[in-house]
């Protein structure tokens, strides 16, 4: 099962959390976010590129313009885009296009959905064709962060082919809950402010013991 720790922003916490059995982080690009990285981050990132080895980027973005995209996959050598606003597989189309033709450098396409009391999967079969990965996240006020969880036996009624990552206001209390979820294309999960100290700053003390209590129970 892959881990993916988003909204993360200060470079002391990237720090803290790296070393952590996490495969993927976090940076969120939509500017309401209080968790919205700053471009000095882009820098800093590269200047530590050692001690950030084998660890994988995702940029998370809003409805943003593909020139704001492709110009962050370049900074921040993001190796994943994760497109979390009403951006349409066209939009995705376009922007995987862009980087096939290009010298620029290459990013693979996530596409978010949320999910409320009842959804339609016929929304999500469009983006295969574009998107490597699809993420589920709670319906909410907010495009992300919203702390919530939405019932995952909903996504039993998922019959796509396109991996996906499960999010929505997992917490440290809910290993055992995520270790019996079962879906044949349930690739990862997505950790966010149920295990923050404070807006965009993870606690590696509620990290640490929930993935060992994974990692213990997966082997």
């Amino acid at each position: 099962m892959q881990i993916k720790v988003c909204g993360l922003r200060e470079p002391e916490n990237i720090l803290e959390v790296a070393p952590l059995p996490v495969d993927w982080l976090g940076l969120i690009f939509y500017a309401n976010s209080p968790r919205a990285v700053k471009p000095k981050l882009a820098q800093w990132l590269e200047e530590q590129a050692e001690a950030l080895s084998g660890k994988k980027r995702v940029g998370v973005f809003v409805n943003a313009e593909i020139e704001e995209v492709l110009n962050a996959v370049h900074d921040f050598q993001l190796d994943l885009v994760q497109l979390h606003g009403e951006e349409s597989p066209e939009y995705c189309q376009l922007i995987r296009n862009l980087m096939e033709t290009t010298s620029m450098r290459k990013a693979k396409l996530m596409k978010a959905f949320q999910v409320g009391d009842v959804f339609d999967f016929n929304r999500v079969y469009p983006y295969a064709a574009h998107c490597a990965y699809v993420l589920f996240d709670t319906k909410g006020k907010h495009y992300g962060g919203n702390g919530e969880q939405f019932n995952w036996e909903l996504l039993q009624q998922y019959q796509g082919v396109t991996p996906f990552f499960l999010s929505g206001g997992i917490g440290p209390e809910d290993a055992a809950e995520v270790l019996a979820f079962r879906h044949p294309q349930l690739f990862g999960i997505d950790l966010n402010s149920k295990f923050e100290t404070a807006p965009g700053v993870k606690g590696p003390g509620l990290l640490k013991p929930f993935l060992e209590t994974l990692k213990n129970n997966t082997l």
